[in-house]
């Protein structure tokens, strides 16, 4: 995949839904009764890239002040969404232990990952940080992890959804009527090519979550040193 192209592809079409005023409202994010939990597999950007983050997210905060913004906590890539979050689901329907077996098995001699930053794109109901591998390691691992659990027979749902080929962060959800809407998409434009910074992540977490990979619902499950 050409990620650049499939960004800009996203933005374009996503920039004009939303200043079209049909972009999609997140409704379940607020909801107590939200039971769509899961595993995933991530990677988590340096300090310095969440402050960079953080002040982007602080001008559109200043204009849409009642969306949902991700903290710091919660800024994340997904690797690969093993279980996908289901009404349901709770740790004790599977052994953890034999999905650490087989990530183990799978980032076995990885190089570490390198992650470039740069600029912004949308889809109808968020905003997204680019991210830019600076390898085919996210790739490589990413296949792995697909061979080795489609050989097993454990509970997955790896690409029931989407083939995942991306490495961006989603940072803001729609779930209020915009109340500016031309001016949130004028700052967006401003960031589209900013340059967050590079980070490497030499470690990988593997955790039990809710949609939204809230801190408050989380469950450290695993890491994973890269070599």
């Amino acid at each position: 995949m050409n990620l650049a192209e499939h960004y800009n592809q996203l933005y374009k079409t996503s920039s004009d839904t939303i200043l079209n005023g049909n972009y999609d409202l997140d409704a379940k994010i607020n909801s107590v009764s939200d039971s769509r939990f899961g595993i995933a597999l991530l990677l988590r950007p340096s300090e310095k890239i969440k402050t960079n983050i953080k002040q982007f997210l602080n001008e559109l905060k200043a204009i849409e002040p009642n969306q949902y913004y991700y903290p710091d906590s919660d800024i994340h890539i997904t690797v690969m969404s093993i279980i996908s979050c289901y009404e349901g689901f709770s740790l004790e329907k599977i052994d953890i232990k034999d999905y650490i077996k087989i990530i183990q098995k799978s980032v076995k001699e990885l190089r570490e990952i390198k992650i470039d930053f740069k600029g912004v794109t949308a889809s109808n109901s968020a905003i997204m940080i680019q991210g830019f591998p600076s390898d085919e390691s996210l790739n490589d691992l990413r296949n792995k992890l697909r061979k080795n659990f489609k050989s097993s027979a454990l509970e997955q749902s790896i690409d029931s959804r989407y083939s995942i080929a991306t490495a961006h962060s989603t940072v803001i959800r729609f779930t209020e009527k915009l109340q500016n809407t031309k001016k949130l998409m004028d700052v967006v434009e401003q960031f589209r090519n900013y340059n967050f910074g590079e980070f490497t992540a030499n470690k990988l977490e593997l955790v039990f979550n809710d949609w939204y990979q809230r801190k408050k619902n989380t469950i450290d499950l695993a890491e994973f040193n890269l070599s």
